[in-house]
């Protein structure tokens, strides 16, 4: 459910307020200076994004593959917490996990090229690193790549196992470590002494 801004109980927030802002913002000029804006709190939303990457509102998800779209070019991370920002507001939403999802990657050079399931690319290097945080009880591996600003994507399982059949063992930190390079890059998944 909407909520208001406890400050301005006349203003409701909505998903429907927040994309014609957005669509306004934007106005086809790529991605909008989110990072810029500085606009008053307006509460929280009651949008979700789910681990696998769908975007829910009010509970329902949304099934606009362009309302997605549209809402993901807005979307900022401030400290440990999503917001959907526009010049005129500023709405908390949750994130289950990453806020995109890598649903699939090419060679590019000496490259990876990674592609969201929102339309967005990076290249993975030293302005789009790759991490891996593996479950303390399991050692299940959740891999991550750095998409913008400091908005993250979880690579999909279908493309992990890829890239895991393009890995390479190097030296990191004093050990050999298995993992991916990407535009002279090494990022180390595990210890080579770990693999099975």
């Amino acid at each position: 459910m909407a909520k208001t801004n406890p400050n301005d109980t006349s203003v409701t927030v909505s998903a429907e307020n927040i994309a014609s802002s957005a669509r306004a913002a934007s106005k086809g000029r790529g991605l909008p200076p989110v990072e810029k804006w500085n606009p008053p709190f307006c509460g929280d939303l009651d949008m979700r994004i789910a681990r696998d990457g769908t975007w829910f509102y009010l509970g329902t998800p949304i099934g606009r593959p362009e309302l997605v779209r549209l809402f993901s070019t807005i979307l900022r991370k401030d400290g440990d917490d999503y917001f959907l920002v526009t010049p005129v507001e500023k709405v908390g939403i949750t994130v289950d996990d990453a806020p995109f999802v890598a649903v699939d990657f090419e060679r590019e050079g000496d490259g990876l090229r990674f592609e969201t399931n929102v339309g967005d690319y990076a290249v993975a290097g030293p302005d789009h690193p790759i991490r891996v945080e593996r479950d303390p009880e399991t050692g299940e591996p959740s891999p991550y790549v750095l998409i913008r600003r400091n908005l993250e994507a979880l690579i999909d399982r279908k493309s992990f196992y890829r890239l895991v059949e393009i890995g390479e063992t190097a030296p990191h930190e004093g050990e050999e470590w298995f993992g991916l390079r990407s535009q002279g890059e090494f990022f180390p998944i595990i210890p080579a002494a770990e693999l099975p």
